[in-house]
């Protein structure tokens, strides 16, 4: 039963993110303003504004003009009501104040980087108000935690904000390197700010494993679109959805696996 009440949750703030991907994109409110049809310009009724369910009863059409709805907004439902289900069954572990309240700090970072990860899909940009927003979180959220957790921190590296300010300042740096002996045609300013926060996130030296993985996927990803031919070698490919997504599957990696944590640390 709480696993299904996650998943509503999920689906109701997947909802409200398309809203935000939609209307960053526009410059418009974001929490002001009834959603409409971008084709008509119909107002939605709530009956048709319910997450997943309405695309699917209106069989992924408009009520008033028939346009198809994007397939954007019932796969960021459900990808988002997946996320918050299985971000509750690995990390709600005793339901005590502090683990509800690592929970909701996951909960609120991936709804941030689904945003930053559609968005860049979708126009090829990084919406850097939402990164500012993910960098604000998470320092507070780690500033809080070694508060708690300073009696008995060991060394330097045992601070997650610290650790992770290290993770955000080396791989910033790394991509801004990128940038400028590509001129921008590798990467772009947007993905230095997020390397830092993807940094900040996991921390060093475990960004060493999503900087790997994420170049991995770009390469399966990028050869596979050419060889396809869906893509040409000149072709714009964005890189922030495969930072974010290297970033989700690390993050899962070392709660199931601490050891790997322990290992680089002891090395690096």
């Amino acid at each position: 039963m709480e696993l299904i009440i996650f998943f509503i949750v999920g689906l109701m703030v997947g909802s409200f993110l398309n809203v935000v991907i939609y209307r960053l994109n526009l410059a418009e409110s974001i929490f002001w303003g009834r959603s409409h049809c971008p084709h008509c310009k119909a107002k939605i009724n709530w009956y048709d504004n319910i997450p997943l369910l309405s695309f699917i009863l209106l069989q992924g059409k408009c009520r008033y003009c028939g346009e198809k709805i994007s397939w954007q907004y019932p796969i960021v439902e459900f990808s988002t009501g997946l996320s918050f289900i299985l971000l509750a069954e690995i990390f709600l572990q005793n339901h005590s104040w502090l683990n509800w309240l690592e929970v909701i700090f996951y909960l609120v970072l991936v709804s941030l980087l689904i945003v930053i990860l559609v968005y860049d899909l979708k126009f090829l940009k990084i919406p850097l108000l939402i990164i500012w927003l993910a960098v604000a979180w998470t320092s507070a959220y780690y500033l809080l935690v070694d508060s708690f957790n300073f009696p008995v921190l060991i060394n330097f590296w045992d601070s997650r904000f610290l650790s992770g300010l290290i993770g955000g300042a080396i791989a910033s740096s790394f991509f801004l390197f990128l940038v400028i002996i590509s001129r921008e045609k590798w990467m772009g300013m947007g993905d230095v700010y997020l390397g830092f926060l993807i940094g900040l996130v996991i921390g060093w030296p475990n960004i060493l494993l999503v900087l790997m993985l994420s170049f991995l996927l770009g390469s399966v990803v990028g050869l596979t679109l050419v060889i396809s031919k869906r893509k040409k070698m000149s072709s714009q490919l964005p890189f922030g959805p495969f930072l974010i997504i290297s970033l989700f599957l690390i993050i899962f990696l070392l709660k199931f696996f601490p050891a790997i944590d322990s290992y680089l640390r002891f090395y690096y």
